[in-house]
């Protein structure tokens, strides 16, 4: 069974950087995307962005485009979400998943939240 475990988060100041990580295991399918995903409290759950694995192409959301970088390392098996600049509505639980090749965000982790105070 694939597990998807983040790590990284913890309370900050607007403006600081964060970086979190997702490290990955027993993936026993080809991998398509590995994506980023936030819930906000009362919210419901956000894209953030996600990267192509074979080839490292991104995309983002708007609210986090120019501020937030996706990398994987294939190596380690894990994608990494660079947070900069960061503002308190980035305040959310942060969640990795990981899609197959029907595109679908079918994995998901258990999250780690991320706090920014203003």
């Amino acid at each position: 069974q694939v597990q998807l475990v983040e790590s990284g988060g913890g309370l900050v100041q607007a403006g600081d950087s964060l970086r979190l990580s997702c490290a990955a295991s027993r993936v026993t399918f080809v991998r398509y995307y590995m994506g980023w995903f936030r819930q906000p409290p009362g919210k419901e759950r956000q894209f953030v962005g996600k990267i192509a694995w074979i080839d490292g192409r991104t995309s983002y959301a708007d609210s986090v485009k120019g501020r937030f970088t996706i990398s994987r390392d294939i190596a380690k098996d894990t994608v990494y979400l660079q947070m900069s600049s960061v503002k308190p509505e980035d305040t959310a639980v942060y969640y990795c998943a990981a899609a197959g090749d029907n595109r679908r965000f079918d994995y998901w982790g258990q999250g780690t939240q991320v706090t920014v105070s203003s």
